[in-house]
């Protein structure tokens, strides 16, 4: 990639990871007290939706910079002398490398965010001091594997998709797509990806949410869908499946679509 479309990826993904994360945060709220242990109306029920949003507002830009920027390159690197039909497989491994370098970013705000959520009679600058305090800075990566190992088989199901919606489109029209039809297609791509790997998030809300020092805290993803599954059974595993789909494919249309658009106008 030439360095303009370097800068064009990452300050689009920065622009459009803002704009649907401040957009749909009451969204994410809700599912997080639905996935939360002590249930929905102890951890805060429709009160202070807007807990944690400051954490969300410090992390978005570079978290989706972050990935835009990874999971360009990477796609320009690995496109160059494959054949059409490894394209699916090129944006996965693109996808993935992009997640893990995210998570980097995006785990810390995550693990305040959420427990803002749930704590809404504490602030976010509480939070992270409380944190910092009691599990210093490895609390707050706590859950960044359960982070990964959500957000790679996500980013598996949605860019492919998303991208061969594309295509197809793009195909039959008999040009590129717009940016809104761009959006469209991110916003089915992240609906169906979002039903799928729920169960995966429901273990990373537990994990972040956990008291140090109990069974969930170790970040052991395997250990906390076996909980979920034996106290709350598929119903648990799905928790806040409706707002995380709802709240995906919006997030997925505003996102992708928004990307497309920046990217457009900084090329």
């Amino acid at each position: 990639m030439e360095p303009r479309e370097s800068w064009a990826a990452l300050a689009a993904g920065g622009v459009a990871g803002v704009c649907v994360d401040l957009i749909l945060f009451p969204l994410d709220t809700v599912k997080t007290r639905l996935q939360s242990p002590q249930g929905f109306k102890k951890a805060g029920g429709f009160r202070g939706i807007y807990a944690g949003v400051p954490s969300t507002a410090i992390g978005s830009f570079p978290n989706a910079a972050a990935f835009f920027i990874t999971y360009e390159n990477v796609k320009s690197v690995l496109h160059h002398g494959s054949t059409s039909y490894l394209a699916p497989a090129t944006h996965m491994v693109a996808a993935s490398l992009a997640e893990v370098v995210a998570c980097l970013i995006r785990v810390p705000s995550e693990v305040v965010k959420q427990r803002a959520q749930v704590s809404p009679s504490s602030s976010t600058l509480q939070i992270l001091s409380r944190t910092l305090y009691h599990e210093g800075i490895q609390g707050l990566y706590r859950g960044y594997k359960s982070t990964v190992l959500r957000e790679i088989p996500f980013s598996l199901v949605q860019f492919p998709l998303w991208e061969s919606l594309k295509d197809l489109w793009s195909w039959k029209q008999g040009h590129v797509v717009d940016s809104w039809q761009s959006a469209v297609c991110g916003a089915f791509a992240g609906g169906f990806a979002a039903a799928v790997t729920t169960p995966l998030d429901v273990a990373k809300t537990r994990i972040m949410l956990a008291k140090a020092g109990s069974s969930n805290a170790s970040g052991n993803v395997l250990a906390a869908l076996s909980d979920i599954w034996r106290t709350q059974g598929l119903s648990g595993l799905f928790a806040g499946v409706v707002p995380r789909m709802a709240g995906i494919s919006l997030g997925g249309f505003i996102f992708l679509g928004t990307y497309e658009k920046t990217r457009q106008l900084l090329l």
